[in-house]
């Protein structure tokens, strides 16, 4: 009986704070007031040969990928937010993703980095680790951290802050297993599509929230690639601006 009239207090109790923060904005705004940085990251579009044999100013977007950057470029645009900066890795698929948005976002501030380049950073998957030397998974994980520790951490004064940073699968992957705290030899386990959002909230006190993952919702089924195997032909639904 003792236990159960507790309960009822803890939740009489719990209702009436909730009751007294709804009811005072300046509790709901202490979450904002100190500045929270929003980190919008975007994979690049769907790009040929897709061979890492050749050199990277071949691997430029298709038809398609064109499309697909010009969707989340709109899909942003509907975003009712300022964006304070649009990064991205200095591949050329990644940087041709880039140009279109900014076409989008002309007074954005705009930078680009080596740290994002697409890599491979330590996996469970022999076959994978067998590919790929280990001087070239080490350099992966080193640009990888640098990257984590400059990017994502909280906006530096009390505005809040939202990024735009145009990179990779393998990257993006390997930046969520930091977020959430998991071991980060299992980005390997998630898949991500061309051009889709993934979008992560750092609060002030440096706690991090994913609050999307590989959102392709913009994006017509039938022009959705994603990350390995093999991508069939899609038929465009828009215009690739060539005629």
């Amino acid at each position: 009986m003792l236990n159960k009239l507790t309960q009822i207090i803890i939740f009489i109790l719990g209702c009436f704070i909730l009751f007294t923060s709804m009811n005072n904005p300046e509790v709901f705004a202490q979450q904002d007031l100190k500045g929270t940085r929003t980190i919008y990251l975007i994979r690049h579009g769907d790009y040929t040969p897709q061979d890492d044999n050749i050199p990277d100013s071949v691997n430029v977007l298709t038809p398609l990928g064109i499309a697909q950057a010009r969707l989340v470029s709109t899909r942003l645009k509907s975003i009712i937010i300022e964006f304070n900066s649009l990064i991205s890795s200095t591949m050329t698929r990644a940087k041709q993703t880039s140009q279109i948005i900014k076409n989008d976002f002309p007074e954005i501030v705009f930078e680009q980095s080596d740290l994002i380049r697409e890599c491979t950073p330590p996996t469970w998957r022999e076959d994978v680790m067998a590919e790929t030397k280990s001087s070239e998974v080490a350099e992966c994980v080193n640009n990888l951290e640098q990257a984590f520790q400059k990017y994502f951490v909280p906006s530096p004064d009390d505005k809040n802050r939202n990024d735009i940073i145009v990179c990779h699968g393998n990257v993006i992957r390997y930046f969520v297993t930091k977020v959430l705290q998991v071991d980060t030899m299992s980005w390997l386990q998630m898949s991500i599509s061309n051009c889709s959002l993934t979008i992560i909230r750092i609060l002030p006190n440096g706690n991090m929230k994913l609050d999307a993952f590989s959102d392709y919702g913009h994006i017509p089924e039938n022009m959705r690639t994603f990350t390995g195997g093999k991508n069939k032909e899609k038929e465009l639904l828009i215009d690739d601006g060539k005629k």
